[in-house]
């Protein structure tokens, strides 16, 4: 009997080099490593196909730099994984080459995530990006030439040196490449990370101008027309689209708190009521695959009142409201009516969301939303 999960999660760790503010399961090089990696991936499908559907929503390469994959070995994943409606790819800029565009596009890649960071040389080498501002715009010429039309950059702000004026440069710039889809990050630095330690100081400062770079780029981006439909995300509407959703789809399904399935080294996966990571090693789980065992997990049950709580934090990130009823068990009533005195949230009927002023203000009135 078939499954019913209709979201993949395929992760990639390799890297040319790691980012010193990355904290994502990363392995730099092993170029030699790539082809039996490839393999445990597939034997991992094989091992978890029963759970998926029939026919799947949604497909997502992630990394690392999934890009950074040897050709040969990234065809062969490709022409193997389920078909779906989309089917993204993460790539860093500088590996987008004509013939990697092509490859993506025979391999069935319907939606590209270009992780372009910054148009600021200097901001990208604070970063310790490769590719500069011209390889970007290389790489988006690239994939119009092989004919992909849902093209997606990140950015961050909030880098150390950055200015609001360099923010509004790298979202002028970003514009003019007439993405489909924008995803705008705050920059996380984790503590104890090298980045940390040589820009404690300067991260500070940046910390404090948070709030207005949020503002800015919600003003700029949607008076250029692009939909806020997720707290760090903008589309093109669909009046602006032909009439297509140019959301990221896979990443809605987390968001509205759908199962997926997740393979490879730290990949997580959330399968009735079980959420399921992969151990980050990349030994063991070569191991594992190589004599057909499932790789080494660490399992989470997760009750009712646990989906209950992220099915609120995650819905409310969204510009379209959530179902009450979904999440009447997590919601702090008496906290509901005051932050709807203080027009942060609205219950419509039978749905509650955020105002616009309580979604810049995120988290903090989530947080207190829980019951």
């Amino acid at each position: 009997m078939s499954g019913a999960v209709r979201h993949l999660y395929v992760h990639l760790p390799f890297c040319a080099h790691r980012c010193g503010y990355c904290d994502f399961v990363t392995v730099v090089g092993r170029t030699a490593q790539h082809g039996v990696y490839v393999d445990a991936l597939l034997a991992e499908l094989e091992l978890e196909r029963s759970l998926l559907a029939p026919a799947l929503d949604t497909v997502f390469l992630g990394g690392g730099t999934p890009t950074f994959t040897e050709p040969d070995e990234l065809r062969r994943l490709l022409s193997a994984l389920p078909a779906a409606a989309e089917v993204t790819v993460e790539a860093n800029p500088e590996t987008v080459t004509p013939a990697l565009a092509a490859l993506l596009r025979e391999g069935g890649v319907t939606r590209v995530s270009l992780g372009a960071q910054s148009f600021q040389p200097r901001l990208l080498a604070t970063l310790e990006r490769r590719a500069g501002p011209e390889a970007v715009r290389a790489a988006v010429y690239a994939l119009r030439a092989a004919c992909f039309d849902n093209i997606s950059l990140d950015l961050v702000y909030g880098i150390p040196g950055q200015s609001a004026a360099d923010l509004e440069r790298d979202l002028a710039e970003a514009l003019a490449l007439e993405p489909e889809h924008l995803s705008l990050y705050e920059l996380e630095a984790k503590p104890g990370t090298r980045f940390t330690h040589a820009h404690g100081a300067e991260l500070g400062r940046q910390a404090e101008a948070m709030e207005d770079y949020f503002e800015r780029v919600v003003e700029r981006l949607t008076a250029a027309g692009l939909r806020w439909y997720e707290t760090a995300n903008f589309c093109r509407a669909p009046e602006l689209a032909g009439g297509r959703d140019l959301r990221a789809l896979h990443n809605l399904a987390y968001w509205l708190g759908r199962d997926y399935l997740g393979l490879g080294i730290g990949a997580v996966s959330t399968v009735a009521g079980l959420r399921r990571r992969n151990r980050p090693s990349l030994r063991d789980y070569l191991a594992a695959l190589e004599v057909g065992e499932v790789p080494p997990r660490e399992l989470e049950p997760l009750d009712e009142s646990v989906q209950t709580a992220e099915r609120l934090l995650l819905g409310l990130r969204l510009d379209e409201p959530v179902a009450f009823a979904e999440v009447r068990a997590a919601v702090d009533a008496r906290a509901l009516a005051r932050l709807e005195r203080l027009g942060l949230a609205e219950r419509r009927g039978d749905t509650l969301t955020l105002t616009r002023r309580g979604r810049f203000l995120g988290g903090g009135v989530t947080a207190d939303l829980l019951a």
